[in-house]
């Protein structure tokens, strides 16, 4: 039976390390300890003033493409998962494309902000189940939301950044290798909760919006701590019935790398051994829907993904979205 596998992987975070200390500064207050002890963040890297989302995405295409051994020009299909866009309109997938030279690959782009990758991976993965004509397609999570953050902003400053993922998916007809289940979920009533909400035509950039930081990113509420760990495990218990492998025996988890403690909750509510999901933010911050691509590379360049072994992807945005995966390597 046609499936799609991940056949190749890559990943980008720019040069520039912002350190904890930096914040002491800005902020005038001790975050450095807050970070280390809640989060377990200790730096993160943020883009220069002339380094954009598409950019971000390019070096993290390249080096994907290159690791599977393919041109540009063999794509089917770019897929971007951002809430960061290049631009409002176009697409950063078409600005992706041209770069690389991607003319036979059709593009777009998704936001479901941090919970777009994995949907991004649904959405790539039936492409290529369903149309013969999908062989090979690039998978995106790009992030550059230091552009949009306030600094005099406590709640987001010091966590968010930079950085972006990228796989290869490709056309399988192997038995049991490749995508064998997803989900995806929405808890819209929070779509006020958290958000960049200036710019659009809701709320289009005026001097009075943007005087009142409706073009940066906001907390307007507190999520309920539990929400994450719950849904995660939930869906993670969901792919479990659908792949008949029980959470505890699933390889790896990567799941959205907003706050250390959740994961390890998420783990624990499993039952499963909580170095099962790796993570990154330690030197990375947390870069929303590149953070799990960006892991995934990671691991993978550390050989600890091996052929064979199940993957559960598990994300979630604001909005509220929440998506994930199941992929026999």
């Amino acid at each position: 039976m046609r499936n799609a596998k991940i056949s190749a992987c890559g990943a980008y975070a720019p040069a520039r390390v912002i350190p904890n200390a930096y914040f002491n500064e800005l902020l005038g207050e001790d975050v450095d300890t807050w970070l280390r002890t809640n989060v377990e963040i200790f730096e993160r890297r943020w883009s220069a003033p002339d380094e954009s989302c598409a950019d971000l995405a390019e070096h993290a295409a390249r080096q994907a493409l290159e690791r599977a051994s393919l041109k540009a020009d063999q794509l089917d299909l770019i897929i971007v998962a951002t809430d960061t866009p290049e631009f409002v309109s176009p697409s950063t997938a078409s600005v992706v494309q041209a770069r690389l030279g991607a003319g036979n690959a059709g593009t777009f782009d998704i936001n479901t902000a941090c919970a777009g990758f994995v949907t991004a991976l649904d959405i790539g993965s039936k492409y290529v189940r369903s149309d013969e004509a999908y062989n090979r397609v690039l998978i995106i999570g790009a992030y550059a939301m230091s552009k949009y953050l306030n600094m005099e902003d406590k709640k987001t400053v010091t966590l968010f950044a930079d950085g972006a993922g990228a796989v290869v998916l490709e056309s399988t007809e192997k038995e049991g290798e490749g995508f064998l289940a997803s989900e995806l979920r929405s808890k819209g009533e929070y779509n006020e909760w958290m958000g960049i909400y200036g710019g659009a035509t809701r709320y289009p950039n005026t001097p009075e919006s943007m005087a009142n930081h409706q073009h940066q990113l906001q907390f307007v509420h507190r999520f309920p701590k539990e929400l994450n760990p719950l849904t995660w495990s939930d869906m993670a218990r969901k792919l479990s019935d659908r792949t008949n492998v029980a959470p505890p025996q699933v390889d790896h988890y990567f799941i959205t790398q907003i706050n250390i403690n959740a994961i390890r909750e998420t783990l624990n509510l499993l039952e499963a051994d909580e170095a099962k999901a790796h993570t990154i933010m330690h030197h990375y911050g947390y870069t929303g829907s590149a953070c799990i691509p960006m892991a995934f590379n990671d691991a993978w360049e550390k050989g600890l993904v091996k052929p064979g072994e199940l993957v559960y992807f598990i994300g979630s945005g604001g909005g509220l979205a929440f998506a994930s995966a199941a992929f026999r390597m």
